[in-house]
């Protein structure tokens, strides 16, 4: 007995026995050696081989637990040595066991340990072949060299094992170490611990690995392990210290202080629990399926006011069950639960129990959003991924429809909602003070400060509220001016492009949708008189930039006149009940813009009150004593506007409106020259007028357009004996302009071409300058030609003024002008005008140019019959085409140059007289050679001629003929004749008959002719 006692002393933990079990099964089963030997070297080299730190943690946390009192761990890394020192429960015989037998752990009806496999205290083998675990109740050693001493003396002393010796062998000698636990001298555990874990490192590389695990030892350990309270970590001489703290505002608070500083982390916790049902574990292994209990716990770190603050770097985001697995969960926050796991705690199992377990944490994790500040709640919710791990995307799946229902989210009113029925209104940087301003109308809106971009927003699939629908919402919504402006204030700094409906409160007390158009009071302006021209005006107290940039028009004087209902009310005003208040409200608003007819020119259709206690519109009316009323006829359509009017208004505003002083001035915009003219510009013969525009523009197929159009109205009206003073205020002012300058033709094609006013037009034929017609009379300065056909103008009217009046210059401009050939033809013909030879040679001469359709073919004609001049039958008229054939015409004929011969008979409608004689030639000729002469004045058609003793054609004697293509001559100057004719040099015939008389006299002849 004193023997065991001794052992005892010296074994506390009875180690030999449970060696000699295990050399005894291994010498019995050699396979059973192979066994132990694979599975230490898969464990260590293998799930294990970098779980050292978590394991002894994790080891540490379960003697906590077992003494009921909060644990401490000591972690030191010294040279080549680790050391883990914890305090709780000391070593027992039953924990040396457990070490020392793999898959077997003494923890299975410990349901609140950590460990609970038998496996984990295997990570120490992939670092050190010397372990030991001290205690106040005794040490054991692990060695890797005493368990092969062990193994050897096994072998020696019996050579029976020769498969065990094989199989030793074959591992060169090594064995599992940590299957044969011995007795160890207690090296001492460090002061205020109740158990030390010191491994041997193997090599530097150990070493390293150490230094490395230690220095990534954080919080999560913490959070993980309910049993620790203190993890202190000591490398090399520097140390961080990690304390972990259940009092406080927060659920749990763990610290990490180190040489650097101190870092504190709030966590706000959520813990489900409850027991699986045997049907649900009926899959899992025998041990596992007593443990029945399960719990999950979420950890989300909080700053101080409770909000969500960023994960610390050093916890994973991985799924923690308790300690690190290798299962990737990528939320912000750390999922704790009892997870069936891998053998090598690295993976979670699938299986009916994960999916159980993750529909609670879906639930805990919903749960755990509403006790968190709700904005920052938001940066929990889960973000739909394209790749993850099967945990991760499983989990995603089943937390997302419960998070619609719950009500995590809060109101702009503070009140909780859930997503489904939460509504975002997404209206830019104006979402803030609308969401409090429309809290009443839409209780469910999410408060304006929160960022709608927020991706937690979208994966929640929360309404968006946008400005075009918000204005839609808001349509009907009755409300205060005052409160339309605060609303628009908060609104000012959203984008605009969908706040087009936004409705708008007017001063008559509507409610449209839109600003687009509405006049906005500014400044001083007032709508006092808006009423009556049925302008929409904005509510002065909800006026608002905003709106001015939705397309408001600032309500000044000149915006209201020009807006469309002014117009609208303008135009009506005639037949309007009471025309009054739209004319006073236009009057006023004219006189303060300094607006007029030449802006807006339906202002002259304003209904005034006339003298005879009527209404006609401002157009009809003439001001009081206007010259313009001195100047019309006694049945012109024209009123005079009331007295009162003037005196309240003045002439000037009234004159403005088109109340008449002098002819007025009407201008119309891209007029189109075609069939429907009028539609454009309705004035007396504008029809003809562009007749006679699209004849001097040659009538192209598309109609021309005339981009401005400036008239003078109301020129019928003037009396006849009045026309002198009319056309003196039509040639001074504005009104000048009207009748000098040319209006401007855009052609189809592009081209541009400038044509005489409508006015000036109008003027030439129906104004009257001596009563007559201007186009009746002539310049004083015009060219001569015209003369003896026109009358000359009075010296009263300047010349260009007379010239755009259409009274004649030039030639030229007589016939360019549509009309004035048949004009020119006429007076031709006219025989009480004087016209001389000469007169009449150039006015053929210019006739001929012209286009004969533009020419109606005259009656009569001015001619020439034997050498007088006389006006003649044109049809008994021809045109002279050579001059050989005169002899041969006994009636009137049309004498212009011969080249020009052919078109003029065209422009004319004449024959020309080579058509109408026979010319027979009745007298034989002899041939006979053209003098040498001839060769010196002229280049020759011909080298030979007919010379006739008495040359007859059609009877009648003539000197020359050339009429049958042949060269007929009876005497020298007809044969000079002939000749020059034929040679296209009609005017050196007199100068060749001479040197054909005289041959001796050619050379001075020549000489003479050189000075033409």
């Amino acid at each position: 007995m004193a023997e065991s006692a001794v052992a005892a002393a010296t074994d506390p933990f009875h180690t030999a026995e449970l060696r000699r079990r295990v050399l005894a099964a291994w010498a019995d089963a050699p396979a059973r050696f192979r066994e132990d030997a694979n599975a230490e070297e898969d464990f260590a080299l293998g799930g294990y081989r970098d779980r050292v730190v978590v394991e002894l943690a994790q080891n540490a946390a379960d003697a906590a637990l077992r003494s009921g009192r909060p644990g401490r761990l000591f972690l030191e890394l010294s040279e080549d040595r680790l050391t883990a020192a914890n305090t709780g429960s000391p070593i027992t015989s039953d924990g040396v066991e457990s070490l020392s037998t793999l898959r077997a752990s003494t923890k299975r009806d410990d349901h609140g340990s950590a460990g609970r496999f038998g496996v984990g205290f295997s990570a120490v083998a992939a670092l050190s072949d010397d372990v030991t675990v001290a205690s106040s109740t005794g040490a054991v050693r692990f060695s890797g060299e005493s368990a092969g001493s062990a193994v050897a003396d096994l072998l020696a002393a019996d050579d029976t094992h020769e498969e065990l010796a094989l199989e030793v062998e074959r591992r060169s000698g090594h064995v599992p170490m940590l299957r044969l636990p011995f007795p160890a001298e207690d090296t001492g555990v460090p002061e205020g611990y109740e158990t030390a874990v010191t491994l041997v490192l193997r090599d530097e590389d150990s070493a390293q690995r150490v230094r490395e695990l230690l220095d990534r030892t954080g919080e999560a350990l913490l959070l993980a392990l309910d049993g620790l309270a203190e993890i202190r970590v000591r490398v090399d001489g520097t140390e961080h210290v990690l304390t972990r703290d259940e009092g406080g505002p927060a659920d749990l608070t763990t610290t990490n202080r180190d040489a650097h500083g101190e870092r504190t982390t709030p966590w706000r916790l959520l813990s489900r629990s409850g027991r699986l049902s045997p049907e649900m574990l009926s899959g899992r292994p025998a041990e596992e399926r007593e443990r029945t209990a399960w719990r999950i716990t979420w950890a989300v770190p909080v700053d101080a006011e409770g909000r969500v603050a960023p994960m610390p770097s050093d916890v994973e985001p991985v799924v923690h069950a308790p300690t690190p697995t290798d299962t990737a969960l990528d939320l912000p926050a750390v999922l704790i639960g009892t997870f069936p796991l891998s053998t090598d705690r690295r993976g979670v199992q699938p299986g009916a129990v994960t999916d159980f377990l993750l529909m609670e944490a879906a639930n805990a994790y919903c749960a755990l959003l509403r006790r968190l500040d709700a904005r920052s709640a938001l940066d929990l919710v889960p973000e739909a991924k394209v790749a993850g791990g099967a945990v991760d995307g499983v989990f995603r799946t089943r937390v997302a429809e419960p998070l619609q229902d719950t009500p995590f989210l809060v109101t702009e009113a503070g009140m909780p909602v859930a997503p489904r029925d939460a509504v975002l209104l997404d209206a830019g940087g104006g979402a803030e003070g609308a969401a409090e301003k429309l809290v009443e109308l839409i209780p469910q809106v999410l408060p304006g400060a929160w960022n709608p971009r927020h991706p937690a927003l979208a994966a929640l699939k929360v309404r968006r509220l946008g400005l075009a629908e918000l204005a839609d919402l808001l349509s009907d919504t009755d409300r205060s001016p005052s409160w339309w402006a605060d609303l628009y204030a908060t609104l000012s700094t959203a984008d605009t492009t969908d706040l087009g409906a936004l409705p708008v409160p007017l001063v008559d007390g509507r409610l449209v949708r839109g600003p687009r158009s509405l006049l906005m009071p500014t400044g001083d302006w007032r709508p006092t008189d808006s009423e009556a021209l049925g302008v929409r005006v904005v509510h002065p107290e909800a006026a608002h930039a905003l709106l001015l940039r939705l397309g408001a028009v600032e309500a000044t004087a000149a915006t209201v006149l020009a807006d469309p209902r002014t117009e609208a009310a303008v135009r009506d005003s005639l037949d309007a009940e009471d025309p009054d208040p739209v004319a006073e409200a236009v009057l006023a608003l004219v006189s303060a813009s300094g607006s007029s007819t030449d802006d807006l020119p339906w202002l002259s259709e304003l209904a005034l009150h006339d003298d005879e206690d009527g209404y006609s519109v401002a157009g009809e009316l003439l001001v009081p004593g206007a010259p313009l009323a001195d100047l019309l006829a006694a049945d012109a359509p024209f009123a005079t506007v009331h007295q009162d009017l003037v005196d309240r208004h003045g002439t000037d505003v009234l004159r403005a409106v088109g109340v008449l002083w002098e002819f007025p001035l009407v201008r119309a915009d891209e007029v189109a020259l075609g069939e429907d003219i009028t539609d454009d510009f309705d004035g007396d013969g504008i029809e003809d007028w562009a007749d006679d525009v699209l004849e001097r523009v040659g009538d192209p197929d598309l109609p021309p357009v005339v981009p401005e159009l400036l008239c003078v109205a109301d020129l019928d009206c003037v009396a006849e004996d009045r026309w002198p003073q009319a056309l003196t205020m039509l040639a001074e002012g504005p009104l000048r302009e009207a009748v000098t300058a040319p209006t401007r033709v855009l052609l189809p094609d592009g081209r541009v071409r400038d044509v005489p006013s409508y006015t000036a037009w109008w003027l030439r034929s129906r104004a009257r300058l001596s009563g007559r017609a201007p186009v009746e009379l002539r310049a004083g300065d015009a060219e001569s030609a015209l003369t003896g056909l026109y009358d000359e103008a009075p010296a009263t009217v300047d010349r260009e003024f007379a010239r755009a009046l259409g009274v004649r210059t030039t030639v030229a401009d007589l016939l360019a002008d549509p009309g004035g050939p048949d004009d020119l033809l006429t007076r031709l013909a006219d025989p009480e005008r004087h016209v001389g030879r000469n007169t009449l040679h150039s006015l053929w001469t210019a006739m001929a140019e012209v286009d004969p359709d533009a020419v109606s073919p005259p009656a009569r004609v001015r001619a020439v019959r034997e050498g007088t001049i006389v006006v003649a039958d044109a049809e008994d008229t021809v045109v002279l085409d050579s001059p050989d054939l005169m002899p041969l015409l006994d009636g009137p004929m049309v004498i212009a140059p011969a080249a020009l011969a052919g078109r003029l008979a065209d422009v004319l409608d004449l024959d020309l007289a080579s058509e109408v004689v026979t010319g027979r030639v009745g007298s034989a000729g002899r041939i006979r050679p053209v003098p040498d002469e001839a060769e010196l004045f002229l280049d020759l058609a011909d080298r030979t001629y007919l010379h006739h003793q008495s040359l007859t054609v059609d009877g009648t004697q003539l000197d020359w003929y050339v009429g049958d293509d042949a060269v007929h001559a009876s005497g020298t100057d007809g044969l000079a004749r002939a000749l020059c004719w034929r040679a296209g040099a009609w005017s050196r015939r007199h100068l060749l008959a001479a040197a054909l008389r005289d041959p001796s006299a050619s050379a001075r002849l020549l000489a003479e002719a050189d000075l033409d």
